[in-house]
């Protein structure tokens, strides 16, 4: 093979190379941000609301009446800006 031919050949096997990592690079980042509403979501329990929230400042209480657990909740609600289901998943994780 005659030398600018093999330089030839190379340059053409480098811009392939290149162009097809671009392009692979490019799905892989239109892949990553699919919407969240579209990712599947496993349920919530209440003791993953209270790790994900509460256990910052509190430890689990072993046992607390339900009509102070049903203030304490609806107080800390507003501060942890918890959503309705997440107060009554913790609802019934502390007061069963």
């Amino acid at each position: 093979m005659k030398p600018r031919s093999l330089v030839q050949v190379l340059f053409l096997f480098f811009i392939t190379a290149t162009a097809t990592a671009i392009f692979s690079y490019g799905q892989q980042q239109d892949q990553s941000k699919v919407p969240a509403s579209q990712k599947p979501q496993t349920p919530k329990t209440g003791e993953q609301v209270f790790n994900n929230n509460c256990s910052r400042c509190h430890t689990p209480p072993m046992a607390i009446s339900p009509r102070i657990t049903g203030t304490i909740v609806m107080h800390m609600r507003t501060r942890a800006r918890l959503s309705r289901q997440d107060e009554k998943l913790l609802l019934q994780y502390l007061a069963p």
